[in-house]
């Protein structure tokens, strides 16, 4: 009888035991710190193609300042990158050079709100040794004068159709390229006379070409707006990587790069 008493006990203690174990190991999976960053996982930003050299160091930023976040950019004509965000492109953020291709983005429900981060000007782009020497935009319009110019759906391009209509210039342009940077390339490589740019693509362009600065009262500008995509993976560092652009951070490397604050 004592040592079926005994017995008795001892179960009692072993499954005591048994609940305090599983109670406490429930309690340290709840508790436990997830161990990461919500702001440092990998995104993908579409992104125009003049701001390369800009986005390109501050998505280098970004990540020196979240560990373990990667910033993976996709540089194009805001055009197209709008079509492949509506498209279901797998994009997390579109920076653009134009707020009607971000329009087009915003339509189709694919973000629901922008932020201006940046101001551009145009610039006339000409070789270092032009065969046909252009020195201001009237220039442009001269017979023999070889100009190229983004297409016309492009922000560069429409802008670069509002600068000749409100300055009155008749300008038939000899191509029209896919964007901005394949317009610097063209007159790079001394297969044009001048080319409509942004004035930060002269700037980062250095010495291979030569910039003719358009007076402010004959220069039309652009905006850039930013937005996260609605339905990212990783919505917290899309947001995070929004609003490192817009901070001072940001806003100091697009300064360096020839943009000015919005």
């Amino acid at each position: 009888m004592r040592r079926h008493r005994s017995a008795l006990v001892a179960l009692a203690a072993l499954a005591l035991a048994a609940c305090s174990a599983t109670s406490t190991s429930t309690v340290a999976s709840s508790t436990a710190p997830s161990g990461s960053d919500s702001a440092a996982g990998s995104i993908t930003v579409f992104a125009a193609s003049s701001l390369k050299e800009a986005f390109t160091q501050i998505a280098l930023d970004y990540e020196a300042t979240h560990p373990g976040a990667q910033v993976t950019i996709s540089f194009g004509a805001s055009s197209v990158l709008a079509t492949q965000i509506t498209q279901q492109a797998p994009a997390d953020v579109f920076a653009s050079a134009s707020q009607k291709t971000m329009d087009t983005v915003i339509a189709a429900g694919d973000a629901t709100g922008d932020h201006v981060f940046a101001v551009n000007t145009m610039e006339v782009a000409t070789p270092p040794d032009p065969t046909t020497p252009v020195t201001s935009l009237a220039d442009l319009a001269k017979p023999g004068v070889k100009v190229v110019v983004c297409q016309k759906d492009v922000p560069c391009g429409s802008a670069a159709e509002r600068l000749f209509a409100q300055d009155h210039l008749t300008v038939t342009p000899v191509s029209q390229e896919v964007d901005v940077k394949a317009v610097l390339s063209k007159v790079v490589l001394g297969e044009a006379d001048a080319g409509i740019v942004y004035a930060t693509d002269v700037l980062a362009a250095g010495p291979t070409v030569v910039g003719v600065p358009i007076p402010a009262d004959q220069n039309v500008t652009t905006t850039y707006p930013i937005a996260a995509i609605n339905g990212s993976a990783n919505a917290a560092t899309a947001q995070a990587f929004v609003a490192y652009v817009l901070s001072p951070a940001g806003q100091k490397v697009l300064t360096a790069a020839g943009f000015t604050s919005p």
